[in-house]
């Protein structure tokens, strides 16, 4: 199974590391990703592969969001299947 991660949130020194780091705590292998600033603000946006992972969706979900709140960004996981059923509508 593959998901999209997204990362919006004013710019800071570490918000790769952290993301990064709870991805490859938990098995998840990064396929592509990209990166931009938009003035102040930071996006991000990786293709990941969840085949390996240990630990089911929602609860990765939960750690990214947690580290997402301690960092003052907001992370989102989605399936691969309901990002392109999102955008088929």
């Amino acid at each position: 199974m593959k998901a999209f991660v997204s990362v919006i949130g004013k710019d800071k020194i570490g918000i790769i590391h952290k993301v990064t780091s709870i991805l490859s705590e938990n098995d998840v292998n990064i396929l592509d990703i990209t990166q931009t600033l938009l003035h102040d603000y930071f996006t991000m946006i990786m293709f990941v592969d969840l085949e390996k992972m240990q630990i089911d969706f929602n609860e990765l979900k939960n750690r990214l969001e947690n580290e997402g709140n301690k960092i003052d960004v907001s992370i989102n996981i989605q399936h691969e299947d309901i990002f392109n059923s999102m955008h088929k509508i």
